[in-house]
């Protein structure tokens, strides 16, 4: 009986504030569709300044890349470090693609090494393929058309298939510095190629991607370059072989 009761008189404390709740809401219908109303209202404008603020970070963000791509090299499509023969012919050939292309180089003079004197007719076939023939125009190189072997006093010579080239190919000898500023002048005559001299120290790297590299300048002085693509050929004493492969 006394959880009953308790359980009566609950319900009728409900009851009465029900009565209370209902005669409130019955003030209210009225100014409920102005609620409505305002709170529309209120949401649109804070969706609008989110916006607003989404925007402005946006092009905030914008001029801090392009700040940081003009601090570079003005927005190359790629980078390439070194200008040797890979290099060199690598930056020619995107930058007759129409790829905006600057090239890294240690020492833009004339390289007096003794390596890869010699470029056999496929050799010479590539450079064909990629409009590069006349690199080897003008640096006294000497055409190939075979070989001799010596043994025991005895010879025998051996020539260089070249019937199946439709064009004329031959083996050629040459000085290596040479043919190097040849394919380097070649890549500058175009306007989309742009060359110069630095040492890359480092790789830019963000979330493990590649963004750019880190260069000293010939006269010391330490700058960045980004582009979204970096091919690194800068030969076998590069700074970033041990970045990017195992010695193994």
């Amino acid at each position: 009986m006394i959880s009953l009761s308790l359980f009566m008189c609950g319900s009728r404390r409900r009851l009465a504030k029900r009565d209370t709740q209902s005669g409130w809401e019955k003030e209210m219908e009225g100014t409920y569709p102005l609620g409505v109303i305002a709170a529309s209202i209120l949401a649109f404008l804070l969706l609008l300044g989110i916006h607003g603020r989404w925007g402005k970070g946006r092009k905030a963000a914008g001029k801090r890349d392009s700040g940081r791509v003009a601090a570079g090299f003005g927005g190359a499509d790629v980078i390439v470090v070194g200008a040797g023969v890979t290099g060199s012919a690598l930056a020619y050939a995107l930058g007759k693609d129409g790829r905006r292309v600057h090239v890294i180089e240690r020492d833009l003079a004339e390289p007096d090494t003794i390596v890869g004197e010699g470029l056999q007719p496929r050799g010479c076939l590539n450079l064909f393929e990629l409009g590069l023939e006349d690199c080897v125009d003008e640096i006294d190189a000497q055409r190939v058309l075979g070989y001799v072997l010596y043994k025991n006093g005895r010879s025998a010579k051996l020539s260089i298939p070249l019937e199946k080239y439709h064009v004329d190919v031959a083996a050629r000898c040459f000085h290596h510095g040479r043919f190097i500023q040849r394919l380097r002048e070649k890549a500058a005559s175009l306007s989309s190629v742009q060359l110069k001299q630095g040492a890359v120290t480092s790789l830019i790297k963000e979330d493990g991607i590649v963004k750019g590299v880190v260069y000293k300048t010939k006269s010391g002085k330490e700058s960045k370059a980004f582009a979204p693509l970096t091919v690194v050929c800068d030969g076998c004493f590069s700074n970033l072989r041990h970045t990017l492969c195992s010695s193994k």
